[in-house]
Protein backbone atom coordinates (compact mmCIF):
# COMPACT_ATOMS: atom_id res chain seq x y z
CA UNK A 1 0.00 0.00 0.00
CA UNK A 2 1.09 3.54 -0.82
CA UNK A 3 1.30 6.56 1.28
CA UNK A 4 -0.55 9.00 -0.91
CA UNK A 5 0.76 11.70 1.05
CA UNK A 6 4.40 11.36 -0.13
CA UNK A 7 4.44 9.57 -3.26
CA UNK A 8 5.06 10.63 -6.48
CA UNK A 9 2.68 11.81 -9.15
CA UNK A 10 3.71 8.97 -11.36
CA UNK A 11 2.96 6.29 -8.55
CA UNK A 12 -0.29 8.25 -7.30
CA UNK A 13 -1.39 7.98 -10.38
CA UNK A 14 -0.49 4.27 -11.42
CA UNK A 15 -3.19 3.35 -8.04
CA UNK A 16 -5.87 5.89 -9.55
CA UNK A 17 -8.89 4.28 -11.32
CA UNK A 18 -9.42 5.44 -14.78
CA UNK A 19 -12.67 3.79 -15.31
CA UNK A 20 -15.60 3.21 -12.94
CA UNK A 21 -19.29 2.21 -13.09
CA UNK A 22 -20.87 5.37 -11.32
CA UNK A 23 -19.85 9.01 -10.36
CA UNK A 24 -19.60 9.87 -6.81
CA UNK A 25 -19.05 13.82 -7.35
CA UNK A 26 -19.20 14.52 -3.18
CA UNK A 27 -15.15 13.29 -3.39
CA UNK A 28 -14.38 15.90 -5.98
CA UNK A 29 -16.43 18.84 -4.67
CA UNK A 30 -14.78 18.15 -0.89
CA UNK A 31 -11.68 18.28 -1.71
CA UNK A 32 -12.01 21.50 -4.15
CA UNK A 33 -13.87 22.91 -1.22
CA UNK A 34 -10.66 23.13 0.60
CA UNK A 35 -8.19 23.86 -2.20
CA UNK A 36 -10.32 26.99 -3.49
CA UNK A 37 -8.99 28.77 -0.70
CA UNK A 38 -5.75 28.64 -1.33
CA UNK A 39 -6.28 29.50 -5.38
CA UNK A 40 -7.15 32.56 -7.05
CA UNK A 41 -9.53 30.62 -10.26
CA UNK A 42 -9.50 32.52 -13.33
CA UNK A 43 -12.64 33.19 -15.64
CA UNK A 44 -13.54 29.60 -17.10
CA UNK A 45 -14.75 28.78 -19.98
CA UNK A 46 -16.52 24.88 -19.53
CA UNK A 47 -16.94 22.56 -22.92
CA UNK A 48 -19.22 20.04 -22.54
CA UNK A 49 -20.99 18.00 -25.74
CA UNK A 50 -20.30 14.23 -27.11
CA UNK A 51 -17.48 15.20 -30.05
CA UNK A 52 -15.57 18.30 -31.16
CA UNK A 53 -14.35 19.09 -27.24
CA UNK A 54 -10.68 18.42 -27.67
CA UNK A 55 -10.19 21.14 -30.49
CA UNK A 56 -12.68 23.12 -29.70
CA UNK A 57 -10.48 24.05 -26.62
CA UNK A 58 -7.47 23.72 -28.08
CA UNK A 59 -8.47 26.06 -31.21
CA UNK A 60 -10.03 28.73 -28.39
CA UNK A 61 -6.49 28.17 -26.01
CA UNK A 62 -4.14 29.06 -29.20
CA UNK A 63 -5.92 32.14 -30.17
CA UNK A 64 -6.24 33.25 -26.18
CA UNK A 65 -2.58 32.84 -25.83
CA UNK A 66 -1.57 34.60 -29.19
CA UNK A 67 -3.33 37.22 -28.06
CA UNK A 68 -1.30 37.39 -24.93
CA UNK A 69 -3.60 36.36 -22.42
CA UNK A 70 -1.85 33.85 -19.99
CA UNK A 71 -4.22 30.78 -20.87
CA UNK A 72 -4.79 27.12 -19.02
CA UNK A 73 -6.48 24.45 -21.54
CA UNK A 74 -7.12 20.97 -19.60
CA UNK A 75 -8.09 18.33 -21.81
CA UNK A 76 -8.21 14.04 -21.81
CA UNK A 77 -6.81 11.51 -22.52
CA UNK A 78 -3.38 12.16 -23.79
CA UNK A 79 -2.17 10.88 -26.87
CA UNK A 80 1.70 10.15 -26.30
CA UNK A 81 2.73 11.88 -22.84
CA UNK A 82 0.41 12.92 -19.66
CA UNK A 83 1.77 16.35 -20.12
CA UNK A 84 -0.46 16.76 -23.21
CA UNK A 85 -3.86 17.04 -21.13
CA UNK A 86 -2.32 20.29 -19.47
CA UNK A 87 -1.17 22.83 -21.59
CA UNK A 88 -0.01 26.24 -20.67
CA UNK A 89 0.44 29.43 -22.61
CA UNK A 90 1.78 27.62 -25.08
CA UNK A 91 3.07 24.09 -24.27
CA UNK A 92 2.47 21.12 -22.53
CA UNK A 93 2.61 21.18 -18.96
CA UNK A 94 6.69 20.75 -17.78
CA UNK A 95 7.21 17.90 -15.32
CA UNK A 96 8.17 20.39 -12.68
CA UNK A 97 4.56 22.32 -13.01
CA UNK A 98 2.89 19.06 -12.41
CA UNK A 99 4.97 18.28 -9.27
CA UNK A 100 4.33 21.56 -7.95
CA UNK A 101 0.75 21.31 -8.26
CA UNK A 102 0.58 17.45 -6.94
CA UNK A 103 2.55 18.38 -3.82
CA UNK A 104 0.29 21.82 -3.51
CA UNK A 105 -2.04 18.94 -3.43
CA UNK A 106 -0.36 16.31 -1.39
CA UNK A 107 -0.28 19.16 1.13
CA UNK A 108 -3.94 20.49 1.59
CA UNK A 109 -5.64 17.32 1.12
CA UNK A 110 -6.32 14.69 4.06
CA UNK A 111 -5.58 11.01 3.21
CA UNK A 112 -9.30 9.60 2.62
CA UNK A 113 -9.52 12.54 -0.18
CA UNK A 114 -6.42 11.50 -1.31
CA UNK A 115 -7.01 8.07 -1.57
CA UNK A 116 -10.64 8.02 -2.68
CA UNK A 117 -9.85 10.64 -5.88
CA UNK A 118 -9.92 8.69 -9.59
CA UNK A 119 -7.49 9.34 -11.85
CA UNK A 120 -9.59 12.11 -14.13
CA UNK A 121 -10.75 14.20 -10.82
CA UNK A 122 -6.94 14.16 -9.39
CA UNK A 123 -5.62 15.16 -13.06
CA UNK A 124 -8.83 17.76 -12.98
CA UNK A 125 -7.43 19.34 -9.90
CA UNK A 126 -3.96 19.59 -10.65
CA UNK A 127 -4.89 21.60 -14.00
CA UNK A 128 -6.99 23.57 -11.30
CA UNK A 129 -4.15 24.11 -9.25
CA UNK A 130 -2.22 25.38 -12.38
CA UNK A 131 -4.70 27.67 -13.76
CA UNK A 132 -4.29 29.91 -10.19
CA UNK A 133 -3.78 33.95 -11.37
CA UNK A 134 -4.38 32.92 -15.39
CA UNK A 135 -6.43 34.79 -17.28
CA UNK A 136 -8.51 31.98 -18.98
CA UNK A 137 -8.93 28.31 -17.72
CA UNK A 138 -10.26 26.39 -20.56
CA UNK A 139 -11.95 23.26 -19.17
CA UNK A 140 -12.83 20.43 -20.85
CA UNK A 141 -15.52 17.86 -19.76
CA UNK A 142 -15.23 14.11 -19.53
CA UNK A 143 -17.86 12.27 -20.18
CA UNK A 144 -20.27 13.76 -17.94
CA UNK A 145 -21.70 17.13 -17.58
CA UNK A 146 -23.54 18.15 -14.34
CA UNK A 147 -21.83 15.57 -12.00
CA UNK A 148 -18.06 15.89 -14.05
CA UNK A 149 -14.74 16.63 -12.02
CA UNK A 150 -14.46 19.76 -14.10
CA UNK A 151 -17.55 21.15 -12.88
CA UNK A 152 -16.15 21.45 -9.13
CA UNK A 153 -15.38 25.03 -10.40
CA UNK A 154 -17.80 27.39 -11.25
CA UNK A 155 -17.73 28.42 -15.00
CA UNK A 156 -18.71 31.64 -16.55
CA UNK A 157 -19.41 30.39 -19.82
CA UNK A 158 -20.35 27.18 -21.48
CA UNK A 159 -19.82 26.09 -25.19
CA UNK A 160 -21.73 23.16 -25.87
CA UNK A 161 -20.41 20.90 -29.46
CA UNK A 162 -21.98 18.35 -31.29
CA UNK A 163 -23.97 16.06 -29.06
CA UNK A 164 -24.80 12.44 -29.83
CA UNK A 165 -25.64 9.10 -28.67
CA UNK A 166 -22.13 7.89 -26.60
CA UNK A 167 -21.46 6.79 -22.67
CA UNK A 168 -25.03 5.80 -22.27
CA UNK A 169 -24.37 3.59 -19.58
CA UNK A 170 -23.37 6.96 -17.87
CA UNK A 171 -25.65 9.37 -19.76
CA UNK A 172 -28.25 7.45 -20.88
CA UNK A 173 -30.11 5.89 -24.29
CA UNK A 174 -31.87 9.46 -25.77
CA UNK A 175 -30.16 12.42 -27.01
CA UNK A 176 -32.41 14.70 -24.36
CA UNK A 177 -31.09 12.98 -21.69
CA UNK A 178 -27.59 13.11 -22.57
CA UNK A 179 -27.87 16.66 -23.44
CA UNK A 180 -29.70 17.25 -20.45
CA UNK A 181 -26.71 15.86 -18.23
CA UNK A 182 -24.32 17.86 -20.00
CA UNK A 183 -25.87 20.85 -20.15
CA UNK A 184 -27.20 21.17 -16.02
CA UNK A 185 -23.55 22.22 -15.89
CA UNK A 186 -24.01 25.47 -16.86
CA UNK A 187 -23.77 28.36 -14.43
CA UNK A 188 -24.20 31.20 -16.28
CA UNK A 189 -24.47 31.27 -20.01
CA UNK A 190 -23.94 28.50 -22.84
CA UNK A 191 -23.35 28.95 -26.64
CA UNK A 192 -24.42 26.12 -28.40
CA UNK A 193 -22.36 24.94 -31.77
CA UNK A 194 -23.37 22.92 -34.45
CA UNK A 195 -25.55 19.90 -33.92
CA UNK A 196 -27.40 17.74 -35.67
CA UNK A 197 -30.23 17.00 -33.03
CA UNK A 198 -32.86 19.48 -33.00
CA UNK A 199 -33.63 17.82 -29.43
CA UNK A 200 -30.68 19.38 -28.29
CA UNK A 201 -32.28 22.69 -28.95
CA UNK A 202 -35.40 22.16 -27.23
CA UNK A 203 -33.74 20.13 -24.09
CA UNK A 204 -32.02 23.92 -23.51
CA UNK A 205 -35.01 25.48 -22.73
CA UNK A 206 -35.76 22.75 -20.47
CA UNK A 207 -32.74 23.06 -18.29
CA UNK A 208 -32.84 26.37 -18.30
CA UNK A 209 -36.31 26.33 -16.43
CA UNK A 210 -35.25 23.43 -14.17
CA UNK A 211 -32.28 25.75 -13.05
CA UNK A 212 -34.41 28.47 -12.86
CA UNK A 213 -36.64 26.25 -10.40
CA UNK A 214 -34.06 24.54 -8.66
CA UNK A 215 -31.23 26.84 -7.97
CA UNK A 216 -32.73 30.50 -9.29
CA UNK A 217 -29.99 30.50 -11.45
CA UNK A 218 -31.11 32.52 -14.81
CA UNK A 219 -28.74 31.11 -17.52
CA UNK A 220 -28.58 32.99 -20.72
CA UNK A 221 -29.11 30.73 -24.20
CA UNK A 222 -26.88 31.86 -27.60
CA UNK A 223 -27.47 29.33 -30.35
CA UNK A 224 -24.70 29.35 -33.37
CA UNK A 225 -26.84 29.19 -36.19
CA UNK A 226 -24.17 29.98 -39.31
CA UNK A 227 -21.56 27.84 -39.69
CA UNK A 228 -20.42 29.41 -42.78
CA UNK A 229 -19.90 33.37 -42.28
CA UNK A 230 -16.38 33.07 -42.15
CA UNK A 231 -13.52 32.17 -44.89
CA UNK A 232 -11.45 29.83 -42.75
CA UNK A 233 -7.97 28.14 -43.91
CA UNK A 234 -8.86 25.23 -46.54
CA UNK A 235 -6.34 22.73 -44.29
CA UNK A 236 -9.42 22.04 -41.50
CA UNK A 237 -11.28 19.57 -42.31
CA UNK A 238 -15.34 20.86 -42.41
CA UNK A 239 -16.14 19.15 -38.89
CA UNK A 240 -12.75 21.43 -37.33
CA UNK A 241 -14.59 24.45 -39.06
CA UNK A 242 -17.83 23.78 -37.59
CA UNK A 243 -15.84 23.44 -34.28
CA UNK A 244 -13.99 27.10 -35.10
CA UNK A 245 -16.80 28.94 -35.92
CA UNK A 246 -18.50 28.05 -32.09
CA UNK A 247 -14.77 29.42 -30.96
CA UNK A 248 -14.96 32.76 -32.86
CA UNK A 249 -18.39 33.15 -31.35
CA UNK A 250 -16.84 32.79 -27.97
CA UNK A 251 -14.58 35.45 -28.86
CA UNK A 252 -16.84 37.91 -29.61
CA UNK A 253 -18.48 36.61 -26.43
CA UNK A 254 -15.65 38.07 -24.59
CA UNK A 255 -15.16 41.17 -26.82
CA UNK A 256 -11.50 39.98 -27.97
CA UNK A 257 -11.28 40.78 -31.89
CA UNK A 258 -10.99 37.83 -34.21
CA UNK A 259 -8.28 37.66 -36.66
CA UNK A 260 -8.50 34.42 -38.42
CA UNK A 261 -4.56 34.68 -39.79
CA UNK A 262 -3.70 33.46 -36.30
CA UNK A 263 -5.61 30.12 -36.86
CA UNK A 264 -3.69 29.39 -39.73
CA UNK A 265 -0.35 28.38 -37.95
CA UNK A 266 -2.23 25.62 -35.47
CA UNK A 267 -1.66 21.87 -35.94
CA UNK A 268 -4.36 19.68 -34.02
CA UNK A 269 -2.33 16.71 -33.22
CA UNK A 270 -4.89 13.64 -33.67
CA UNK A 271 -7.69 15.54 -34.76
CA UNK A 272 -7.59 14.67 -38.77
CA UNK A 273 -3.89 15.43 -39.25
CA UNK A 274 -1.85 14.37 -42.41
CA UNK A 275 0.41 12.62 -40.42
CA UNK A 276 2.74 11.79 -43.76
CA UNK A 277 1.64 12.43 -47.10
CA UNK A 278 -0.68 9.53 -47.57
CA UNK A 279 -1.50 9.23 -43.57
CA UNK A 280 -4.42 10.81 -41.66
CA UNK A 281 -4.60 10.20 -38.07
CA UNK A 282 -7.74 10.94 -36.27
CA UNK A 283 -8.72 10.12 -32.57
CA UNK A 284 -12.65 9.67 -33.59
CA UNK A 285 -14.10 6.58 -31.74
CA UNK A 286 -17.85 7.13 -32.28
CA UNK A 287 -20.77 6.84 -35.15
CA UNK A 288 -20.54 10.96 -35.13
CA UNK A 289 -16.76 11.27 -35.49
CA UNK A 290 -17.25 8.36 -38.25
CA UNK A 291 -19.65 10.11 -40.46
CA UNK A 292 -17.66 13.50 -40.22
CA UNK A 293 -14.58 11.68 -41.04
CA UNK A 294 -16.49 9.58 -44.02
CA UNK A 295 -16.96 12.94 -45.38
CA UNK A 296 -13.55 13.79 -45.24
CA UNK A 297 -12.93 10.97 -47.79
CA UNK A 298 -15.91 10.74 -49.73
CA UNK A 299 -15.16 9.71 -53.35
CA UNK A 300 -11.82 7.96 -52.17
CA UNK A 301 -10.77 4.88 -50.84
CA UNK A 302 -8.29 4.31 -48.24
CA UNK A 303 -6.44 1.71 -46.40
CA UNK A 304 -8.25 1.78 -42.79
CA UNK A 305 -5.96 1.02 -39.39
CA UNK A 306 -8.63 0.86 -36.67
CA UNK A 307 -9.43 -0.78 -33.26
CA UNK A 308 -12.32 -0.11 -30.98
CA UNK A 309 -13.12 -0.08 -27.44
CA UNK A 310 -15.89 -2.72 -26.61
CA UNK A 311 -18.44 -0.23 -25.10
CA UNK A 312 -18.44 1.81 -28.64
CA UNK A 313 -20.70 0.70 -31.59
CA UNK A 314 -18.02 -0.09 -33.95
CA UNK A 315 -20.23 -2.08 -35.93
CA UNK A 316 -22.13 0.83 -36.72
CA UNK A 317 -18.38 2.74 -37.05
CA UNK A 318 -17.42 -0.11 -39.48
CA UNK A 319 -20.99 0.32 -41.39
CA UNK A 320 -20.54 4.04 -41.77
CA UNK A 321 -16.98 4.07 -43.43
CA UNK A 322 -17.66 0.99 -45.91
CA UNK A 323 -17.98 3.12 -48.40
CA UNK A 324 -14.79 4.70 -48.54
CA UNK A 325 -12.56 1.26 -47.43
CA UNK A 326 -10.46 -0.24 -49.40
CA UNK A 327 -9.17 -2.86 -46.95
CA UNK A 328 -8.66 -3.00 -43.73
CA UNK A 329 -5.88 -3.48 -40.86
CA UNK A 330 -7.40 -4.39 -37.31
CA UNK A 331 -4.10 -2.61 -35.16
CA UNK A 332 -3.60 -5.03 -32.12
CA UNK A 333 -3.76 -3.12 -29.31
CA UNK A 334 -3.08 -4.95 -25.50
CA UNK A 335 -5.76 -3.26 -23.05
CA UNK A 336 -8.78 -4.97 -21.57
CA UNK A 337 -11.12 -2.29 -22.96
CA UNK A 338 -10.27 -3.17 -26.55
CA UNK A 339 -13.07 -5.20 -28.08
CA UNK A 340 -12.41 -9.11 -29.11
CA UNK A 341 -10.49 -8.77 -32.46
CA UNK A 342 -13.15 -11.85 -33.52
CA UNK A 343 -15.58 -9.37 -32.89
CA UNK A 344 -14.06 -7.04 -35.44
CA UNK A 345 -13.27 -9.47 -37.97
CA UNK A 346 -16.75 -11.12 -37.98
CA UNK A 347 -18.54 -7.63 -38.32
CA UNK A 348 -15.91 -7.31 -41.52
CA UNK A 349 -16.75 -10.31 -42.98
CA UNK A 350 -20.15 -9.32 -42.80
CA UNK A 351 -20.20 -6.16 -44.38
CA UNK A 352 -17.69 -7.62 -46.89
CA UNK A 353 -14.76 -5.86 -46.12
CA UNK A 354 -11.06 -7.13 -46.73
CA UNK A 355 -8.76 -7.29 -43.59
CA UNK A 356 -5.01 -7.35 -43.83
CA UNK A 357 -1.84 -7.28 -42.50
CA UNK A 358 0.15 -4.13 -42.23
CA UNK A 359 3.34 -4.82 -43.79
CA UNK A 360 4.32 -1.65 -44.96
CA UNK A 361 3.45 1.41 -45.84
CA UNK A 362 2.48 1.16 -49.36
CA UNK A 363 3.19 4.93 -50.73
CA UNK A 364 0.78 4.63 -53.74
CA UNK A 365 -2.21 4.01 -50.97
CA UNK A 366 -3.90 6.39 -48.48
CA UNK A 367 -4.02 5.23 -45.03
CA UNK A 368 -6.40 6.87 -41.89
CA UNK A 369 -5.41 5.75 -38.81
CA UNK A 370 -8.94 5.96 -36.59
CA UNK A 371 -11.12 4.77 -33.61
CA UNK A 372 -9.61 5.73 -30.19
CA UNK A 373 -6.68 8.18 -28.81
CA UNK A 374 -5.20 4.16 -27.78
CA UNK A 375 -5.08 2.99 -31.83
CA UNK A 376 -3.44 6.47 -33.09
CA UNK A 377 -0.82 6.28 -29.97
CA UNK A 378 0.24 2.62 -30.98
CA UNK A 379 0.48 3.78 -34.65
CA UNK A 380 2.52 6.95 -34.02
CA UNK A 381 4.97 4.86 -31.72
CA UNK A 382 5.51 2.14 -34.00
CA UNK A 383 6.35 4.75 -36.60
CA UNK A 384 8.59 6.42 -34.61
CA UNK A 385 9.98 2.73 -33.49
CA UNK A 386 10.00 1.56 -37.43
CA UNK A 387 11.60 4.86 -38.70
CA UNK A 388 14.83 4.54 -36.15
Amino acid sequence: MIDFKTTSLEELLNHKTMYYDKIDFSIVKKSWDILSSNIKIPYVIHIVGTNGKGSTGRFLAYYLNEKSFKTLHYSSPHILKFNERIWINGKDSSDDELIFAHKKIQKLLDLELLEKLTYFEYTTLLAIVLSDNLDYLVLEAGLGGEFDATNVVPNDLSLITTIDLDHQSFLGNKIEEIARTKMRSVDNKMLIGYQIHDEVYRTSKIVKKELKEEFNRDILIQNVKEFDTYKLNKKFASYLKTNLHLVIECLNELNIEVDLKIFDEMVLFGRCQKFAENITIDVGHNPLAARVIAKEFENKRIHLIYNSYEDKDYKKVLTILKPIIKQITILDIDDKRIVDKNNLLEICKNLNIMVTKLEKINKNDEYLVFGSFLVVEKFVKDMRVNEK
